[in-house]
């Protein structure tokens, strides 16, 4: 296999994976409906650079770590549950008291204003367990033999990076069009709760997730 024709699928395989619902896609909403798109930038960016920090490790083989030690693993479990429970309590806690005014502090969402935002997206992306297990697993399919591993995964990680930040923009861009309706009172203690919950949710999946 040469790497070329691979990279149609490859491409393929990750803008499927960008559209699956999940932890990003979730707190890229709850940041959005408050901060409009420029609020998501820094959420985006942070969730590359944490996915990329994974695809770096995978290409040099330290994510076998995560994906064959038990330790390494609970780690990441305990991490990724605390980051995903604490969002969801944050949303819930701004659904109950109603704090859901368009001028909202981003400080009320995400602590320490866009710098918060960006540490917040890297973490939810480098405590995932299942980000380390997945490109560990994703990544050798597309490196043909023969190809140096650190130096190609790079490349394909830089350019699955480059298609989510589009996609994800995009999205964001989406939401901020629409967030005159989305900070409606009614409208956005629903969309707290329901974020709020499904975090929580993915949270309490990683910390009970058995390989």
């Amino acid at each position: 296999m040469e790497l070329l024709p691979a990279l149609p699928a490859f491409l393929g395989a990750v803008l499927l994976i960008a559209s699956v619902p999940g932890p990003a896609v979730a707190l890229l909403i709850r940041r959005c409906t408050v901060g409009g798109f420029r609020a998501g930038v820094p959420v985006v960016l942070g969730l590359e650079t944490g996915l990329y920090f994974w695809i770096l490790a995978a290409g040099a083989g330290l994510a076998a770590l995560v994906a064959t030690s038990d330790v390494a693993y609970l780690v990441l479990r305990i991490g990724g549950t605390l980051v995903l429970v604490a969002l969801g309590i944050q949303a819930l806690r701004a659904a109950r008291r109603g704090d859901h005014n368009a001028e909202l502090p981003a400080a009320r969402v995400l602590p320490r204003g866009d710098r918060g935002a960006f540490a917040m997206g890297v973490l939810t992306n480098a405590a995932n367990p299942k980000a380390a297990v997945f490109t560990f697993a994703f990544y050798p399919q597309f490196i043909p033999a023969g190809y140096p591993m650190l130096p190609t995964a790079a490349a394909l990680g830089l350019l699955q990076v480059t298609v989510e930040i589009a996609f994800y923009l995009a999205f964001a861009a989406l939401i901020g069009r629409a967030r005159t309706w989305f900070v409606r009172a009614r409208v956005r203690r629903t969309l707290d709760t329901l974020c709020g919950t499904v975090l929580i949710g993915l949270g309490l999946r990683v910390a009970t997730d058995v390989r």
